[in-house]
């Protein structure tokens, strides 16, 4: 039980940091940077500020304990969205094979949190 709430833990902080302190941070504190990575896709501006709002939501919504189990489950989804769609727009638009790895990995990682949840959520 104890190493199935370590596994989660660990997955989820690194998918706190990467895909809610990361972007916030950004958004904050150096905003002139924040549609970096959605320009070159071909993205109006405006799509940055949504997409780093819906990721710290879900971020949080994953990461609280007391967050409805139907409310993780959505977020849990909007977050997998968002990677599979980084994934396609750089297949699509540039190529880059780092670009395109990159989401794909921090999509194991959430699925790792999202597999621990279960099974702590089963054990409780």
């Amino acid at each position: 039980m104890k190493k199935n709430k370590v596994i989660f833990w660990v997955a989820t902080g690194i998918i706190l940091l990467w895909e809610g302190v990361m972007p916030l941070g950004t958004m904050l504190f150096a905003p002139e940077y924040v549609n970096m990575g959605t320009k070159p896709l071909g993205y109006p501006d405006y799509f940055a500020y949504a997409l780093i709002i819906c990721k710290v939501l879900g971020v949080f919504a994953i990461s609280y304990p007391r967050t409805p189990s139907r409310l993780k489950e959505w977020a849990y989804a909007g977050l997998t969205f968002s990677l599979i769609f980084a994934f396609i727009s750089h297949a699509c638009v540039d190529k880059n094979i780092g670009y395109m790895v990159m989401p794909l990995v921090v999509l194991g990682i959430l699925a790792v949190s999202y597999v621990y949840s279960k099974k702590i959520q089963h054990n409780d």
